[in-house]
């Protein structure tokens, strides 16, 4: 579940920076919201609640796949350091609350840390703590919209840049935009850097389907917050009560598909605009797309990366891959 403010810049930003980036994602909101079938694009989930909200999700009996995760960096975290050397300038894509970069200093020993995320005010927070337990770790926290453009700041280090992408976030990409994502990494990772990303495996949708429709509604709550914050970010008036969460894999193309969809017909406005949704028409909110091994490497070699080397937990739920830019 991927990473609404696009700016190029340190995390202190400008204030004209921020309404231009606002502006955008009223643009970006209010054409989504026209589609036919509508939809919303997955990073407006993450506003500050949005954030704390996807906490709750990895902490849920149902979502296996940070635990997967965090036990194969737990158990591969030398072999991981080996593959992708020490002191490199870590750069952390959709950081969140840091967390899980920060399990991998001891082992990295990064020379920076640039953590990226699209949720500022909640990265603020973040790396405000991990500066008190890391003070010897330079960080330059950025707030962007890596899905849009990569273009860091200039005192982003060139040199053994590792792009960091855990939780299988590039399933939110189609396998085309997955592909065009990859390869804008590759080119701003430079000769000697490398990328190191975690993706969730095909696997029974018995398993799939509770990971994005638990039963304590939390992953519901966090795919209704979506409204809200498109409320505040377009000026539309869309209640929450008027909607239902809906998650279900798609077989055929290999992936979760969450929803909104109206409870009953539901006229929406904004400034500028409006549309009327039937009783049980939907707001596509999200795809997780799941990879085979094989498939994911070769992705991975077609878009300029090459040694590639991979870790699985015990029970190949999850797949981590490290790659060389070549």
């Amino acid at each position: 579940m991927p990473k609404p403010f696009a700016a190029p810049k340190p995390i202190e930003n400008r204030a004209e920076q921020f309404g231009a980036a606002r502006e955008l994602a009223r643009a970006e909101i209010s054409a989504g919201l026209r589609m036919k079938p509508a939809r919303l694009s997955p990073k407006y989930f993450y506003n500050a609640l949005g954030s704390k909200l996807f906490e709750a999700i990895c902490l849920l009996d149902e979502y296996y796949l940070t635990r997967a995760e965090a036990g194969i960096f737990a158990r591969f975290g030398g072999q991981i350091a080996a593959a992708a050397g020490q002191g490199v300038t870590l750069i952390d894509l959709g950081a969140g609350n840091c967390a899980k970069a920060a399990a991998l200093f001891e082992v990295l020993r990064p020379q920076q840390y640039v953590p990226v995320d699209i949720s500022v005010t909640f990265l603020q927070a973040a790396v405000a703590k991990l500066r008190m337990a890391y003070p010897d770790v330079p960080m330059l926290p950025v707030g962007l919209d890596f899905a849009e453009s990569l273009r860091l700041p200039g005192e982003v280090r060139g040199s053994r840049r590792l792009f960091f992408y855990p939780g299988s976030s590039i399933g939110n990409f189609t396998p085309l935009q997955a592909a065009q994502f990859l390869t804008r990494v590759r080119g701003e990772a430079g000769a000697d850097g490398g990328l190191l990303i975690g993706v969730d495996l095909v696997k029974d949708a018995g398993v799939l389907e509770p990971a994005y429709d638990d039963a304590l509604g939390v992953t519901a709550a966090f795919n209704l917050n979506a409204l809200p914050h498109a409320n505040e970010l377009l000026g539309s008036d869309f209640d929450v009560r008027d909607w239902r969460h809906v998650a279900f894999y798609n077989a055929e193309q290999n992936r979760i598909e969450m929803h909104l969809e109206a409870k009953r017909e539901v006229v929406a406005s904004w400034p500028g605009g409006a549309r009327r949704f039937a009783a049980g028409e939907r707001i596509h909110t999200e795809n997780s797309y799941k990879y085979s091994k094989r498939g994911f490497v070769e992705l991975l070699e077609s878009c300029g990366f090459g040694e590639v080397t991979c870790f699985t937990d015990a029970h190949e739920k999850f797949l981590v891959c490290h790659a060389r830019a070549v």
